[in-house]
């Protein structure tokens, strides 16, 4: 329970509206991708031919993007870009890379580390100018410091003693914070420099974000807060909005907690990053397909040929092929004739009950897929990507149709966060005060 603070007026220079920067992993689909035969377009190249969510909007799934060195350039054992596309995110730089629309003025790119990727590390693999030459040969808005992340939560720790390997981290983030913004200014760099607090308590958070004003920094990264409960995140917020010197912004690294967007926002957070919206789309076992006010299950139907677990209970003479293969296509036929409105819902749920039982035998999605299929969302969304493919956004079956799906999540994420803004900005929200330099 997080203890009652003093509470004073909003401070005007923390009300800056919320910005949302998706993590971009390469997550393309092929705009001409032949959903009733499962093809894609012939002779596609992956990145020249395939777009990206925002290139599939008529307006923006998000306020910008987060693009990281360890994706990039990889850390020796393989990046996600090929080294031609590499050649060309140079080049080009990465608002070209990424073909975002020349007026969308206000949309921003923002880079970072990669911190995850080396977490289990000593130390980070890349100098404080490798990161600002990314920066810079990249053309980026915004650039994070080099940190190296403390996955432990642990404010006893204030008290009992920290261990070494969490102080190191702590002190090595702030060692290269303070040589990244003194090469940064030396280099005379256009891109925004971020630096980055690392922390284990609400009182360690404060600590380091006081250092990194007196260092200089304007825009500061909360990191480590992704696997944290809702009220940890605002106990660090609180806290860190005590020692927050005016006109300084936050940014949470890797938060969504879209309930909480004007409670953030009053302790200083202007924007955040995070894939949850899309990762849910294909990772949650329910939740999949989201609305302005609810979540509903995806329709699975998996391929045959792409489902290991199937396959394996194929190869061991569990299931029959023809079986699993009969099934798959009535479940398709079944859908598409309920989509035509030539169904009905007990047909469906019957069927993909029984494909179900082959393929995850245990598993039962039946009361989830009876209500997506009794309130149809899909119908109902003016995105254009419902628009433009109907049913097929329900359907959890193969990248096209599971990325769509998550293009979709973002827009509607974006669509309630801006919802929670307006209703926030209708109310007083205040601010914790104490004493001027208490940490």
């Amino acid at each position: 329970m997080r203890a009652e603070p003093l509470r004073a007026a909003v401070r005007k220079d923390w009300a800056a509206p919320m910005k949302f920067f998706y993590a971009d992993s390469q997550d393309l689909v092929d705009p001409n991708f032949d959903f009733v035969r499962e093809e894609w377009s012939r002779d596609r190249l992956r990145h020249r031919d395939d777009v990206y969510a925002h290139e599939l909007f008529s307006s923006p799934p998000y306020d910008g993007l987060l693009v990281s060195k360890a994706i990039v350039d990889g850390m020796g054992n393989g990046s996600r870009y090929t080294l031609a596309q590499r050649h060309r995110f140079y080049r080009q730089g990465v608002r070209e890379f990424f073909r975002v629309p020349t007026h969308w003025r206000d949309f921003q790119v923002m880079g970072d580390c990669g911190a995850f990727s080396y977490v289990k590390e000593r130390q980070p693999p890349f100098t404080v100018d490798d990161v600002l030459d990314y920066y810079a040969n990249g053309r980026f808005d915004l650039g994070l410091s080099v940190d190296h992340v403390i996955l432990d939560y642990q404010p006893k720790w204030d008290t009992t003693g920290v261990p070494d390997d969490v102080l190191y981290r702590q002190r090595l983030t702030l060692t290269l914070a303070e040589e990244f913004i003194a090469r940064h200014a030396a280099r005379r760099l256009d891109v925004t420099p971020v630096g980055v607090a690392q922390g284990w308590s609400p009182t360690s958070y404060a600590a380091a974000v006081v250092e990194l004003q007196r260092l200089g920094y304007q825009y500061i990264a909360i990191g480590g807060l992704v696997p944290l409960k809702t009220d940890a995140i605002l106990e660090v917020l609180e806290r860190v909005s005590v020692v927050l010197l005016p006109g300084v912004q936050l940014h949470l690294l890797g938060v969504t907690r879209v309930e909480q967007v004007a409670e953030f926002t009053s302790f200083g957070v202007v924007s955040f990053d995070t894939t949850s919206p899309l990762r849910q789309a294909f990772k949650d076992d329910r939740d999949n397909y989201w609305t302005q006010s609810s979540a509903y299950t995806a329709i699975r139907i998996p391929q045959l040929e792409g489902n290991p677990s199937l396959m394996k209970l194929i190869r061991s003479g569990a299931v029959k092929q023809e079986e699993a293969a009969r099934l798959e296509r009535a479940c398709l036929e079944a859908m598409r004739c309920f989509a035509g409105a030539a169904g009905s819902v007990a047909t469906v749920v019957s069927l993909l009950r029984e494909y179900e039982d082959l393929y995850a035998p245990g598993k039962d999605h039946s009361v989830g897929y009876r209500q997506t299929l009794e309130d149809q969302p899909w119908r109902a969304c003016v995105c254009d990507v419902c628009q433009a493919i109907g049913h097929h956004v329900i359907l959890f079956r193969g990248a096209e149709r599971n990325r769509r799906r998550g293009f979709h999540n973002l827009w509607v994420f974006r669509q309630r966060l801006h919802r929670s803004i307006e209703r926030g900005s209708r109310r007083s929200v205040a601010l914790p005060v104490l004493a001027a330099g208490v940490v």
